[in-house]
């Protein structure tokens, strides 16, 4: 059975906001949060990034059974794989079932920030891999040394551990990052409704879950929505991989100005206030193979939306 989440968008709300949000969604009915995990948000407008591990130790304590995800952390350069590792853990024991990692090759957006060079695709996944085994390692709760190539630990140990290896779901855009995570991951994360992730993820032999998030606004008319969806969140609209590659929130800001409100719609955002245009969208990511599929709010309306798919958008899927 389908489960419906809802987006906690790191880049656009503080920590304080972001567990309110979290509790009424959970109030709401919404089966999962998603939380983002930035150093920076894609463009100044969005204006927030809060530390996505210190937030989520509050969300654990604000809500009582909505699952909560991390879509998703690179734990390959801005943070050590031993640190994500610790993080992981002490999350994962305070929300116990509920919790689920994910993990990504990232964005240079994030990841520069350490003065590291930014690796090509293939190298970051070389060094995703090695990071995760590296995190599976210490979730055993014994003591691990590794000296591999691109990361070293010397006798290192987690006391708070999980009683078993956190559900670790891997970000994938195409066929051969999606065959990666079918081999190493618990299941696949996805932006939009697109299906060739899926089917390339399962013909690897994946079989796990399968996330999407759907992007959207819901506002009085559909002019706000593209209005609020041009000034907010304009990297949805960028074409190729300028999402991975651009260095700064400035970087962005000047791609941004190549965005016109007829790429809103063609990057697939819902933006009419119509219930049925939001329960067309999910069913399409459905169709595509999604069994897990949660909408990101962008803009500060989150209590109009969120009452929105409380009335007029779960009840179709119930």
């Amino acid at each position: 059975m389908t489960q419906l989440g809802y987006t906690l968008s790191s880049e656009e709300f503080g920590p304080t906001e972001l567990v309110d949000i979290a509790r009424r969604a959970e109030a709401a009915g919404f089966d999962f949060v998603s939380i983002s995990d930035h150093f920076h948000p894609w463009v100044s407008a969005q204006g927030e990034s809060p530390f996505v591990w210190s937030t989520l130790g509050a969300i654990a304590e604000a809500t009582d059974e909505i699952d909560v995800g991390v879509g998703v952390t690179c734990p390959t350069i801005r943070i050590h794989p031993v640190n994500v590792a610790h993080a992981v853990a002490t999350v994962d024991e305070l929300l116990g079932d509920r919790f689920t990692f994910g993990v990504g090759t990232g964005e240079n957006l994030n990841e520069h920030v350490t003065g590291e060079r930014w690796p090509e695709h293939d190298v970051r996944l070389e060094m995703l891999d090695e990071a995760l085994a590296v995190m599976r390692s210490l979730w055993t709760g014994e003591t691990t040394s590794h000296h591999g190539e691109y990361y070293t630990v010397e006798n290192a140990r987690l006391y708070t551990c999980p009683d078993e290896q956190p559900t670790t779901i891997g970000s994938a855009f195409g066929p051969q990052t999606a065959e990666w995570v079918a081999e190493n991951a618990d299941g696949l994360w996805c932006s939009g409704p697109k299906s060739e992730p899926v089917t390339a993820y399962e013909d690897a032999g994946g079989d796990g879950p399968k996330y999407t998030q759907l992007h959207g606004c819901y506002a009085d008319s559909e002019a706000e929505a593209i209005e609020t969806i041009l000034e907010q969140w304009p990297n949805g609209s960028l074409p190729g991989e300028l999402g991975q590659e651009l260095p700064t929130p400035a970087h962005f800001e000047q791609a941004a100005g190549m965005v016109e409100k007829a790429d809103i719609a063609e990057a697939g955002t819902t933006t009419e206030p119509d219930p049925q245009a939001h329960i067309d969208s999910i069913e399409q990511a459905i169709d595509a193979g999604y069994d897990h599929v949660y909408f990101h709010q962008i803009g500060d309306e989150q209590e109009q939306a969120i009452e929105f798919y409380e009335g007029e958008v779960l009840p179709s899927f119930e």
